[in-house]
């Protein structure tokens, strides 16, 4: 594709209503990841099942979104 196509098809996307540019954006940058890598999947669910369990056990420090941007703060101030 050269320029002047490409530029041609940016401008009929920039036309498009939002949720059809948004999903369109969305395609895009999903084509440029590749496909998934399942081991990455099955080690999330890992993470996931085992963070679920430390809420469930009371082994987790759970923190309202205050709290959390709060102390994110003072790090970045150091």
């Amino acid at each position: 594709m050269n320029a002047l196509e490409l530029e041609n098809v940016r401008n009929a996307a920039m036309t498009l209503p939002e949720p059809e540019r948004a999903a369109l954006a969305k395609d895009l940058v999903a084509s440029l990841d590749g496909p998934a890598d399942e081991g990455v999947t099955e080690a999330w669910g890992r993470e996931i099942r085992r963070r679920i369990q430390q809420i469930d056990s009371g082994e987790a420090e759970l923190l309202d979104a205050k709290e959390v941007l709060s102390r994110a703060r003072d790090r970045i101030r150091g």
